[in-house]
Order: C-alpha cells, then sequence, then structure tokens
C-alpha cells in the first residue's frame, strides 16, 4: 500500500518572483487585477464565471497531447504546488480534467466542470492571493490485445509520481489573485517539460537488469519491460561453481536499491532518520562479512500504466505480470546469477503493497515458493477492504442508518484519530485521473482485483459519485483475489503446499485498518486441518502500518527486522525442508 505515495509525494518547490510585464505576457495579474487582466474597480457587477485555459507552445510539444490537466492552488511557497498534493490534511488544492488531442496553443480549459480536491467544485475558492501551477500528466495510446483501445499515462522510470514523471509540461508557479465572484479567465503557460531519469550504475553488490517482457509486450501492444534490482552475496564473483538461494524482497518501485549503505551517516543527520541510516549501515556490514544468510536479493521493478508496480499477479486490466515475473525475469536472473533455481530455494518477503503481493505470489505460485514472509499487507479479505465489506455494505463511503449516515473511515493514527474518509480519498483520486487512471491506491487495486468495463476501463467497484458498490464486480473481486476466500476454497489442494510457509506480522492500529483483514485471515487458517497450516501471525498492540517485530522497536530496530530476520528465518526453513540431494553446501563459504 503507497497511501500517502508523496505515502505520495516528496516535495521540493520554489516559487519565481515575476514583474507587473512578465505576468501580463503569460495573460497572469497579480493582486488588483481581474482574472482578465482588467484594472480592478469599486461596484463592478459580476464578470463570467472564472475559469482557467492553460496551453503550451510548440517549443515544448510540437504535436497534439492527450493527458489529464492539473491545476494545482497552494497557500504557501515553502514547495512547488504539484508536491504538495496528497490525500492527508496538508494537501494543497488540485483540479483535474481529461484533453485529448490538444495542440499546441490551443486552450485546455479548466473549469466549474473540473473534479476537484479537498474542494470538489472551483466556486468554493476563497478569494485571496494563490501560488498557481498547471501540469499535464501525458497519456499514451495503447492497443491491447484484448481488443480495447485505452489512453493511459506510462511509467518513465519514476515509478508512477505525475508531479516527477519525465516528458510531463507544467509552469512555473506564480502568485495570483483568485476571485470565484469575480470570474474572469486566468491563462497559465506550460513552459517546462520534466526531464529523463539517468539509470543507476552497478557496484560491487548490486546489479541493474532489465528484459522485454514477450507476455506484457502482447498483451498492451507495444513494447513493455520489466526490471530487476539484483543484489549479490560476499564472494559471488570468487566462488564461480557457487549457486545460491533466491530471496525476493517484494514492494513498491525503487528506482535503484537503498536497502543499504556503505558508509555510515553525518553528523547533520540526526533523529529517526539516523536509526535507520545506522541501521543500513549495520545491514551492509553483516552482509559482507557473511552474518546474514548469502542468498541472492531480488527487488523487482514492474511498474505499469496503472501504478508503481503490478502487485506481481495476472489480471484482465493490467496485464500478466504474475507470469512474467515468473516465468521470464525470474529465470533470467538465477541464470546470469547462479540461482538454484527450484522453489524449494526461493522465499518472499515484504510490507504493504509488498506484504499482498507476498501472500499473493506464494498463493498463486505455491510450488515456485518456500516461505511468505508478510508485514502490514494490503486487504487480504475483502470483507475489510480497509474499512468497507465489498459483499455486504451496500455504499463504500457511508455507514447508513434509517436516519443517520457517517463517514467510512480509510486512515487514521495508532490513537484511532480519523486522517481520512473513503469519501475524500476517492475524491482525491478522481480529481487525479477518470476512468481508473489516478495511478493511486484505489485505482490499481480496482484495476488488479476487476474485470475490464465495456470502455476498456477498469469496471468501478462503486460508483466514484455516490460510493454505492457494484456487488458483482464485488464477486469478481471475491472469485479471482480475495486471498482469504481462495485459500479457503482451495485449501483441499492448496493446503499442502503451503505448510510452514504463512508468517504475518501487523501492528493492530495499521494506519489503513489493515489488521482487521489479517485477522479474518488467521481466523480461517487456525481452523485448518488435513493439513494443519502451521505458520504464525504476529500483532503489535496499538502499532500503525508498517510495525515489523516482537516488541516495541526503535526505528533501527524495525528495519534490521524486518530485513535480516527475515532472511535468517527463510535461509533456515529452507534447509530444513531441501528435498534430498539439493545444494544446501555450495553458497556456504
Amino acid at each position: 500500500m503507497q497511501i500517502g505515495r508523496g505515502a505520495w509525494f516528496v516535495p521540493h518547490r520554489w516559487i519565481f518572483a515575476l514583474s507587473l510585464v512578465a505576468l501580463l505576457a503569460f495573460g497572469l495579474r497579480p493582486t488588483g487585477l481581474h482574472a482578465d487582466n482588467t484594472p480592478a474597480r469599486k461596484g463592478t457587477t459580476k464578470r463570467s464565471p472564472l475559469k482557467f485555459e492553460v496551453s503550451f507552445g510548440p517549443n515544448v510539444s510540437s504535436t497534439p497531447l492527450d493527458g489529464r490537466m492539473l491545476l494545482m492552488l497552494s497557500t504557501d511557497d515553502e514547495e512547488e504546488p504539484r508536491n504538495e498534493i496528497s490525500y492527508t490534511l496538508s494537501s494543497q488544492q488540485v483540479f483535474g480534467t481529461d484533453v485529448e488531442g490538444l495542440a499546441p496553443e490551443a486552450p485546455a480549459i479548466i473549469d466549474e466542470s473540473a473534479v476537484g480536491y479537498p474542494l470538489e467544485k472551483m466556486d468554493a475558492i476563497p478569494a485571496g492571493d494563490y501560488y498557481v501551477q498547471a501540469l499535464l500528466n501525458i497519456y499514451e495510446t495503447f492497443h491491447r490485445a484484448d481488443g480495447h483501445v485505452v489512453k493511459l499515462p506510462m511509467d518513465h522510470g519514476e515509478g508512477q509520481q505525475w508531479n516527477l514523471k519525465p516528458g510531463n509540461l507544467y509552469s512555473k508557479p506564480q502568485r495570483i489573485h483568485v476571485d470565484p465572484a469575480t470570474g474572469g479567465v486566468i491563462r497559465i503557460r506550460l513552459t517546462e517539460k520534466i526531464p529523463p531519469i539517468d539509470p543507476p550504475q552497478d557496484t560491487k553488490y548490486v546489479k541493474y537488469l532489465r528484459i522485454q517482457s514477450d507476455l506484457l509486450t502482447r498483451f498492451w501492444g507495444r513494447p513493455m519491460e520489466l526490471g530487476a534490482i539484483v543484489v549479490l552475496p560476499e564472494g559471488w564473483d570468487s566462488h564461480p561453481s557457487a549457486h545460491y538461494p533466491l530471496i525476493v524482497n517484494e514492494g513498491h518501485f525503487r528506482a535503484s536499491f537503498t536497502g543499504f549503505a556503505s558508509h555510515p551517516p553525518g553528523l547533520t543527520v540526526q533523529g529517526p532518520q539516523r536509526e535507520v541510516e545506522l541501521a543500513r549501515y549495520a545491514f551492509y556490514q553483516d552482509w559482507v562479512a557473511g552474518r546474514v544468510p548469502r542468498v541472492i536479493l531480488l527487488e523487482i521493478q514492474h511498474p505499469n500504466p496503472y501504478f508503481d508496480d503490478s502487485y506481481a499477479v495476472n489480471s484482465a486490466n493490467v496485464g500478466p505480470y504474475g507470469d512474467a515475473i515468473m516465468r521470464e525475469l525470474i529465470p533470467a536472473v538465477e541464470r546470469k546469477f547462479r540461482g538454484i533455481g527450484q522453489g524449494w530455494a526461493r522465499a518472499l518477503y515484504g510490507g504493504s503493497t509488498g506484504g499482498w503481493e507476498t501472500l499473493g505470489v506464494q498463493f498463486f505460485y505455491p510450488d515456485d515458493f518456500n516461505g511468505a514472509y508478510c508485514f502490514c499487507p494490503d486487504t487480504v479479505d475483502f470483507r475489510a477492504y480497509q474499512t468497507v465489506n465489498l459483499y455486504e455494505d451496500k455504499n463504500a463511503f457511508w455507514h447508513e442508518g434509517p436516519w443517520l449516515k457517517v463517514e467510512q473511515g480509510a486512515a487514521r493514527t495508532p490513537d484511532d484519530a480519523l486522517l481520512a474518509t473513503m469519501r475524500s480519498m476517492n475524491q482525491f483520486e478522481q480529481a487525479l485521473g477518470s476512468h481508473g487512471r489516478s495511478t493511486q491506491q484505489l485505482a490499481i487495486w480496482q484495476a488488479v482485483f476487476g474485470p475490464v468495463g465495456d470502455d476498456g476501463y477498469p469496471k468501478p467497484i462503486w460508483d466514484p459519485a455516490t460510493g454505492v458498490i457494484d456487488h458483482e464486480v464485488a464477486n469478481y473481486f471475491r472469485e479471482h483475489y480475495d486471498l482469504r476466500y481462495i485459500i479457503e476454497r482451495d485449501w483441499k489442494t492448496l493446503g499442502p503446499k503451503l505448510v510452514g510457509k504463512i508468517h504475518v506480522t501487523v501492528g493492530t492500529r495499521d494506519t489503513y485498518y489493515l489488521d482487521k483483514a489479517v485477522r479474518l485471515l488467521e481466523n480461517f487458517l487456525k481452523t485448518t486441518n488435513y493439513p494443519y497450516y502451521a505458520g504464525d501471525f504476529e500483532y503489535g498492540p496499538h502499532q500503525p502500518h508498517c510495525w515489523t517485530g516482537a516488541k516495541d522497536l526503535t526505528a533501527s530496530e524495525g528495519y534490521l527486522t524486518m530485513h535480516q530476520r527475515t532472511l535468517r528465518q527463510a535461509v533456515a526453513w529452507m534447509e530444513k525442508t531441501a528435498p534430498a540431494g539439493a545444494d544446501t553446501q555450495s553458497w556456504k563459504y
């Protein structure tokens, strides 16, 4: 789960001071000018409704563009407005509208019809001075193998962060007086283009691999790649006859490996971040000294047109990522870097989105992995889709009685103070993209878990305007991706392949209410017999997302728990369950 990904953006903003001449040249106005650039006069009547016209010149794109035009208003100049948009209380204002075939010099209109967040409509903006910025999140056209033609934002190495995506166009932030009561036109010019991202470079221990996936290329109708970050054990290059177990660290997109650091943090790094940096340094020291098992550690890069990762399974909307990873990427890694290449010698671990993937991949490919070490997983039982029961609730936004409606929660603090609701989180995503194109959390769940709609986009699990749940879609979710339901339904055949492999850790005050679904999964597994599941569940009292250990931990202890403890536990289980004649020695030197 990547809610708040900036859980959504990492802000970096600057403000450009502009002279009156520059403002007028761009069709913008300082305080004291109306939106149409005429002097303000006392006693004037209301003008035409407020709207923004956003355009770009042929110098930034000589061809027409499709995409989502975003307009952002900020009350401060601490960061660029594009870096201050999130689902949280601290979010600044954003409005969004689709554009198709927008030609150079043609204006995109953002007016009362645009979808806004946190304010839903433009006429609700309080009159005042704001730092204003526009950005075009560019879409590409895909001719999919299922016959649908869809327009979606492709990742360009940034991990589906629209504010940082190479190629997207944006304007420089400018201070403008905005007053819906006065109305008029405010013109904004997209003059900047986000530059490409330099690829990371190999080091002694960390190697980067990219392959073109035949499976994904056929599905999407254009070349599609998978990436691998491969962390090699000490001595890999000097022991050519050694073959190694493979441990996959599932999780969100990372451009480079940040799991350990070869140097301790400087004195300027303090507080919890210093603890984490010290833990990364300790992990590095243990890795190079052989104090953790010598394995190949793999992080998968699978951003796609809907999110920064695919959830590592096959799905109707996102494509056959599960098979592409299992049948194309992992074999390529094991061939190139001398993995043992057998199911007994592979394991998975990860948290949040990576936690769901850890269990999902183990369940869907039970013979290919020998252990799932799962932390704070995204919802593993859709009776607890955060706070929503998709099968019994009528509405995802509201708890409803005969006279009263109370909003469904979506995020909280460890003491249960509400941070966001399902309705507000949905509104946030609707502003960023229609047809499930927000590249955020609710959208990717809908894309992965749901069927394809008649228009080629994911069929909505609920009405985005009212929250009314489509129970036909919910039934599709259940039959295909409700992990608790699937293993209960299929335990007779699946159970024997999962004995001893399921390990789940979660805080009892998970920020996104994910602990309830974990309880439901455990409730079933505790009743299993013939065989008994023989795994374990670990709960951190009053701990948030993502708690990682058996006691109150410092940041460094939590970091080390997730990585070093899991590696040791996974390899010990591999050795215990290795088949007769298996290679359990060549990688021990």
